[in-house]
């Protein structure tokens, strides 16, 4: 039997042998008439990456990486020149990594923080679920719930972006550096697959775990009470989503509903206005759907945290919130450009002539933020027979709406899309739509100031003299 060829230890790879290999395949592939232009990245690229992987792995122990095979694939993809490859691969194993973590914090709770179509809830119970969901879906949820930063959730985005479009994901003409790839590389290892928990995301994982398996007394309610104090509003919104999700849920037991009645008052008083009407408003979905089960036992939850101010008054409100729901999850989709007009035209059937009552309600900022998200497209592209409909919504969005618009500028959700050209551009569309419904001295000051920017527009925000002239005016709208 013939000797296994023996592995000798590197802790280099030199140009000429990258070169060498090279020359090797495309031998091969002239012998069998294949073509050559255009497959390999250029060997000084794959050198960069190479001579910087000790930096970018260090961040992971070196007793773990026994198990890091997406980093032992990537390597290779970029040894033999392949950067498209080599992306897919670190995207592939960040998102593995993403849902292992996700499966084992509360899966009911992360399914209603991260899903925002009701119907598409109804289809998620367990683990098994977790590849129904979007990569969108997905980093989202796991920056509502804490399991990625703020920050990181940023840089994921963008990586996501670049794995859709420039890497072997999909047919592409896109060029990707060696500089880049070891950047994402370190990126996905620090801000996932190394990532170790906060302790707020640690202590709400423990809560949701207690309140499943033990039955709490009123002074347990009162000492965990003392906890809630310590999370942030978005911290807080999520968490009384997901008890809200989970009390409603036909599966979720006697002992759950128990505790999660115990300890909501608790968290409603910590909780923000837009929060409790989200919940008033998802009660009139139930009313509308006919949904008796969800209605009788979404109602009961308003009653138990005295939420009952909080239903609206109009069902209306909740089908058009259905209706940015699903403009939003098309809108993130892979097939959105087919997809979102039809959807688009429905949502503007609901507005109809006078969106007055919109605007006035608490549903503007999501439908403002919607209009927004739809028209800075997916950075990709323009859905052109939608386009005219978020041109026309926007149209007749009041004067304190459109500085909403205009002040998305600070919402995580699209500061992280301006991170694109595409989307940068669009959003000095909007405000050439929007300057003519801009009123006082103070917004017409800070809407020049933004027109003048020169610097990335998902910066701004850093900017102190946008911060000066911005915060009055978030409060005020």
């Amino acid at each position: 039997m013939d000797k296994l060829p023996q592995i000798v230890p590197k802790n280099t790879i030199t140009n000429n042998e990258l070169g060498k290999y090279e020359n090797n395949v495309k031998g091969f592939l002239v012998y069998n008439g294949l073509p050559i232009e255009g497959i390999f990245s250029e060997v000084a690229q794959r050198a960069a990456v190479i001579n910087n992987i000790h930096t970018a792995i260090s961040y992971t122990e070196y007793e773990n990486r026994k198990n890091s095979i997406y980093i032992s694939k990537f390597i290779a993809a970029t040894t033999a020149g392949l950067f498209d490859a080599a992306l897919n691969y670190l995207w592939n194993e960040t998102v593995n990594e993403l849902r292992k973590r996700v499966s084992q914090y509360d899966i009911t709770y992360f399914f209603d923080v991260a899903v925002e179509s009701p119907n598409k809830k109804k289809e998620l119970k367990d683990e098994d679920d977790l590849d129904k969901i979007t990569d969108s879906e997905l980093i989202h949820g796991a920056k509502e719930i804490g399991l990625i930063s703020e920050m990181g959730y940023r840089h994921l985005d963008y990586i996501k972006y670049m794995r859709n479009w420039a890497s072997a994901a999909h047919p592409n003409q896109s060029e990707i550096t060696g500089l880049q790839l070891i950047s994402w590389l370190e990126t996905c290892i620090r801000e996932v697959i190394s990532l170790p928990l906060s302790g707020i995301t640690v202590e709400i994982k423990a809560l949701l775990t207690n309140i499943r398996g033990n039955n709490l007394t009123d002074q347990d309610a009162r000492r965990i009470g003392l906890f809630f104090d310590k999370l942030t509003p978005i911290q807080t919104g999520n968490l009384l989503a997901g008890f809200f999700g989970m009390y409603v849920r036909e599966n979720s037991d006697v002992k759950l509903r128990d505790n999660i009645k115990l300890l909501s008052p608790h968290l409603w008083s910590f909780s923000k206005e837009d929060t409790r009407f989200d919940i008033g408003i998802r009660y009139g979905k139930y009313v509308a759907n006919g949904d008796t089960e969800k209605e009788r036992l979404s109602r009961e939850f308003l009653e138990i945290v005295d939420g009952k101010p909080y239903i609206p008054e109009k069902i209306l409100l909740s089908e058009i919130d259905t209706a940015i729901d699903q403009l939003l999850v098309a809108h993130r989709g892979t097939d959105n450009f087919y997809s979102e007009p039809i959807l688009g035209r429905e949502l503007k059937r609901l507005v109809g002539e006078d969106s007055s009552f919109l605007l006035e309600s608490n549903l503007r900022e999501k439908y403002v933020r919607c209009l927004v998200e739809c028209f800075l497209t997916n950075a990709n592209g323009i859905a052109w027979n939608a386009e005219p409909i978020y041109i026309e919504l926007l149209n007749k969005l009041d004067s304190s709406s459109s500085m909403a618009a205009i002040l998305s500028i600070t919402n995580d959700t699209i500061k992280s899309m301006l991170q694109f050209p595409l989307c940068q551009k669009k959003y000095r569309e909007i405000l050439l739509i929007l300057k003519k419904k801009i009123i006082s001295v103070p917004s017409l000051e800070l809407l020049e100031l933004i027109e003048e920017f020169k610097g990335p527009l998902d910066k701004i925000e850093r900017d102190s003299k946008f911060q000066k002239m911005s915060k009055p005016l978030l409060k005020l709208i």
